[in-house]
């Protein structure tokens, strides 16, 4: 009996080392997120050594006993996860078991406006469609200082258009609510912009919200990092010279035609959004810019040049005169 009970408690302690030192978080105080490939087919000591290079697990060694001695081998399922470092050995065999994760990954694309955020969301199946256009033209942001006043502006997309950060989220779907989804990507746009490069924007001289509307015009303009910068310049000298921007990108913004071809009725809509026919910027963003495009607003790249278009071959071309551009867009433009 003594000798059956000395063995019970050696095994509870190797029982205890084992999960002490193997199985348990490899930091139970991170908030890390890793989001995780398990491609078809891959073995437990595949999945094992692919969680130790992500640093998500203590012992490849100790999962695979675990593991097997579970019986669950067979049972781990393929798929894109979110885990982290504070899950134990158990909750991760947990979630590759059931084959779902508490956390959704979304990547909200640079150039995406209010609506094709909407459309993305009812995509990934967190919200009927409507409900952040619903929200940003109602629910209360008024304490993020940075938003323009709500003066009827941005007839689509609210006072929070192009403020929201163009990102990768994670995000849960059990108590997934818009508004707190928009006040993440806003409080984000704060951290990104406005605290890293707010001292940038002072001294630019330039207002936030005239700043963030060029950027999304040139989001939308460019094709390449190469060509935000000059057409930035191009853009920023026909504004401070009281030219018309021409950008036709607003009058799609405006008239929700992304990819149609835009009509001469089309060019003559009239809203301020029209840069085409009115002056000036137009009175909002018409895209969430990303990082590239908010600094090409900042740091605008001096040129000969004012006018510029793509070619049908993709390439951007630039012409100093109105004529060398009615030129270029005879030979490249069919």
């Amino acid at each position: 009996m003594k000798k059956l009970l000395k063995i019970l408690i050696i095994l509870a302690a190797l029982g205890f080392f084992f999960y002490q030192f193997s199985l348990r978080p490899l930091d139970a105080s991170s908030d890390a997120r890793h989001s995780i490939k398990i491609e078809s087919g891959l073995s437990v000591k595949h999945i094992a050594n692919l969680l130790q290079e992500k640093d998500i697990l203590r012992s490849p060694w100790a999962f695979v006993l675990y593991v097997r001695l579970k019986g669950d081998e067979a049972s781990l399922q393929a798929g894109k996860f979110v885990l982290l470092p504070s899950m134990s050995a158990k909750e991760i065999v947990e979630i590759l078991h059931t084959g779902k994760a508490d956390e959704a990954i979304i990547t909200i694309p640079e150039g995406f406006n209010v609506h094709q955020i909407d459309a993305l969301m009812v995509e990934k199946g967190f919200i009927e469609e409507g409900e952040i256009i619903d929200c940003v033209k109602t629910c209360n942001f008024s304490f993020f200082e940075f938003l323009p006043p709500d003066k009827g502006l941005a007839e689509r997309g609210g006072i929070v258009e192009g403020y929201l950060y163009p990102d990768t989220y994670y995000v849960t779907k059990d108590d997934f609510e818009p508004k707190f989804f928009i006040e993440r990507l806003l409080t984000t746009f704060r951290k990104r912009v406005i605290e890293t490069h707010g001292e940038e924007i002072t001294k630019s001289g330039r207002e936030l919200h005239e700043l963030l509307t060029m950027a999304s015009l040139i989001e939308e303009e460019t094709r390449t990092d190469a060509e935000r910068a000059m057409v930035s310049g191009i853009l920023w000298k026909r504004y401070d010279d009281g030219r018309g921007l021409g950008v036709d990108a607003t009058v799609r913004y405006i008239l929700d035609k992304p990819t149609d071809r835009i009509t001469t009725s089309d060019l003559n809509v009239n809203s301020p959004y029209n840069t085409r026919k009115f002056k000036g910027l137009p009175p909002g963003p018409i895209a969430s810019p990303g990082l590239d495009s908010i600094m090409a607003a900042l740091r605008p790249r001096d040129s000969k040049y004012w006018y510029y278009l793509h070619g049908d071959d993709g390439l951007i071309r630039y012409a100093e005169s109105n004529e060398e551009h009615n030129i270029n867009r005879y030979n490249y433009i069919k």
